[in-house]
C-alpha cells in the first residue's frame, strides 16, 4: 500500500471530521436515538456494545479493508485505486461504530457523508480501467461527491437524493466498463454486487417492519443490511479488480 493512498483518504477524512464538528450541519436530519434501530439496546453492556450485533458488524468493514489492502494487482494505477477503496472501507467501519456508541450528531453526519465518496470512487476506478489515471478527474469527482452532501442542508431527504444519484452513476459506469472489458466472471461479480446493494437499501429501510417477525428480532434488518453492504464492497472489489486484470492482460 502506497503512502499516497493513505494521504489521499486521510486528508478529506480529517477535513470532513472537522466540518462535522462545527455548527454547519446542525439542521441536517439525522437519527440520534436508539429508537431509530429495531435492535434493542442492552443496558448491561458498555456503550460501544449497546446494540451488540449492529456494533460488532462494523468489524467486518475493517477486516474487509485489511484483506483488500493485502491483495496485489499488476497495474499500478488500478492498485492505487484499490488501496484507496480499501482504506475507505476500513475507515467507514469505525465511523459507524462511533455513531452507535455515542449517538452524537457529528458521527451521524459523517456516517451519511462518507457513504457518498465511497460510491463515487467506483467512477474513478472505472475511469482508470478505461483510460488510465487522471488526478484531475479524481479530484473533480471526489469534490463534487463531498459537496453534494450539501443537499442535506436544503431538504430533509437531500442525503437520500444524493445517495440515489451516486448509486445510479456507479451502476451505470460499472455496466459500461463491463460491456467494454468484462467477461463471464466479472459479470457474475457485477450481478452479485447489484444484488448486495439492493439488499443493503431495502433491509435498512424495512428494519422496523421486519422486526415483527422472529427471524429478524435478534439479527435485525439493519444488521443484515450491513452484511449486504460489506458484500457489496467485496463484490465491487472483485468486479473492478477482474476488469483491471483483463485490461492489463490485453495491453
Amino acid at each position: 500500500m502506497s503512502a499516497g493512498a493513505v494521504v489521499h483518504v486521510l486528508l478529506p477524512f480529517l477535513l470532513c471530521i472537522a466540518l462535522a464538528n462545527t455548527h454547519i450541519f446542525d439542521k441536517v436530519l439525522v437519527d440520534v436515538t436508539y429508537d431509530h434501530y429495531a435492535e434493542k439496546k442492552v443496558d448491561e453492556l458498555p456503550a460501544f456494545l449497546a446494540m451488540p450485533f449492529n456494533c460488532l458488524i462494523n468489524v467486518g468493514y475493517i477486516l474487509l479493508g485489511i484483506y483488500w489492502i493485502s491483495q496485489r494487482i499488476p497495474d499500478i494505477a488500478s492498485s492505487y485505486s484499490k488501496d484507496v477503496f480499501a482504506l475507505m472501507a476500513a475507515a467507514y467501519g469505525p465511523v459507524q461504530w462511533v455513531r452507535l456508541a455515542t449517538l452524537r450528531r457529528a458521527p451521524s453526519v459523517l456516517d451519511q457523508w462518507f457513504t457518498l465518496p465511497i460510491f463515487a470512487w467506483v467512477l474513478v476506478w472505472c475511469r482508470v480501467i478505461e483510460k488510465g489515471w487522471s488526478s484531475r478527474y479524481a479530484l473533480v469527482v471526489e469534490s463534487c461527491s463531498l459537496l453534494s452532501y450539501g443537499l442535506a442542508l436544503l431538504h430533509d431527504q437531500g442525503f437520500e437524493a444524493a445517495l440515489v444519484f451516486h448509486i445510479t452513476c456507479a451502476v451505470f459506469q460499472g455496466a459500461r466498463a463491463q460491456m467494454r472489458h468484462g467477461d463471464a466472471a466479472s459479470m457474475r461479480y457485477f450481478c452479485l454486487a447489484l444484488l448486495s446493494c439492493t439488499g443493503f437499501v431495502f433491509l435498512k429501510l424495512l428494519d422496523h417492519s421486519l422486526a415483527e417477525y422472529w427471524p429478524f428480532q435478534k439479527l435485525t434488518g439493519h444488521f443484515w443490511s450491513k452484511v449486504c453492504d460489506i458484500l457489496q464492497f467485496h463484490y465491487s472489489f472483485c468486479f473492478l479488480t477482474r476488469l483491471s486484470e483483463n485490461v492489463h492482460k490485453r495491453s
